[in-house]
């Protein structure tokens, strides 16, 4: 069973997915760490599958190469229709990963295929974008304080 977070963005969500990964593998506010990733920090990995298959698929390719069940993957995208997160959630689904939707005030798309959605109620995209930070923040110490929280 997996216990690796993952995130697929797009546009000026990749600085927030890139940041909040941080936060969990390098530390939040406890020093433990925990398995995190920002799927398009691999720059060969995005521009090979982009050139040969097309950008839609970049991270549902590598949902389906290193996504396990259990895993968690986090899609940030304002609109909630960003074609390749979508395509992303569906190969999670297929594999038992849960799917965290971060979006707009909509949803979007990704509203119906989320296990998860936490849509910010507004249609502009640096509120949208500063309220996912802050929402991201927020998971992270909550997920600290129940995984490594004394007992």
């Amino acid at each position: 069973m997996g216990t690796g977070c993952i995130s697929a963005v797009t546009g000026g969500s990749a600085a927030d997915a890139q940041h909040l990964a941080a936060e969990f593998s390098g530390r939040f506010i406890l020093t433990k760490a925990l398995p995190a990733e920002a799927l398009h920090c691999n720059t060969s990995y995005l521009t090979a599958v982009a050139n040969d298959y097309g950008y839609d698929v970049v991270y549902s390719r590598m949902i389906d190469g290193i996504g396990e069940t259990g895993d968690v993957l986090i899609g940030l995208s304002t609109s909630g229709n960003s074609g390749n997160i979508i395509k992303a959630f569906e190969v999670a689904k297929d594999k038992g990963i849960i799917t965290v939707a971060f979006t707009g005030i909509t949803g979007g798309q990704m509203k119906a295929i989320s296990d998860y959605l936490i849509n910010v109620p507004s249609a502009d995209t640096p509120r949208i974008q500063e309220s996912h930070i802050t929402i991201g923040h927020i998971i992270c110490q909550l997920v600290e304080e129940k995984y490594f929280a004394p007992l």
